[in-house]
């Protein structure tokens, strides 16, 4: 028999994504990588060419205009989880994912706002100097959940 709560889920979006482009790579990505939803703070998604499998229309989407929206409305017993080059941010390559969590991201030119970054129950960051494509970081994340074995918090 299946336990769902064992089972876990996961999230992820961008907050103030610069371009429409890096949301349809990243909602193609999730939409292959297992996410239960897919969601934007901000800037919202517009249909995009390279949203080849329609992401949109097959798992659900949502939108938040603020952060203050967005953290009102986390799933219950999720745990955010920040994508962000900062000090305060643990190697992706050591995290161990939370089984329900959603994960943030931020622009590349702006990356995660102060309070998001204060509001994370944990920030995770790539062993680079400089920062990478919100799709590709989305996809990495992703993909490093799906390579290990969620905990429960």
């Amino acid at each position: 028999m299946i336990n769902n709560l064992e089972q876990g889920y996961f999230g992820i979006g961008i907050y103030n994504g610069k371009t429409p482009e890096n949301l349809g790579v990243l909602w193609r990505s999730a939409q292959n990588m297992g996410a239960s939803f897919i969601y934007t703070i901000g800037n919202r998604y517009a249909k995009q060419a390279c949203d080849t499998h329609k992401a949109v229309g097959a798992m659900p989407y949502y939108h938040y205009d603020t952060f203050e929206e967005f953290y009102k409305h986390l799933p219950k017993s999720a745990v955010l989880v920040g994508v962000e080059l900062d000090e305060k941010a643990v190697s992706l390559e050591t995290f161990k994912h939370p089984k329900r969590c959603v994960y943030l991201l931020g622009a590349e030119d702006h990356g995660l706002s102060k309070d998001a970054i204060e509001k994370s129950h944990f920030l995770v960051k790539f062993n680079t100097t400089l920062s990478i494509n919100v799709a590709v970081a989305g996809s990495i994340v992703m993909y490093d959940r799906g390579s290990k074995t969620p905990i429960n918090l």
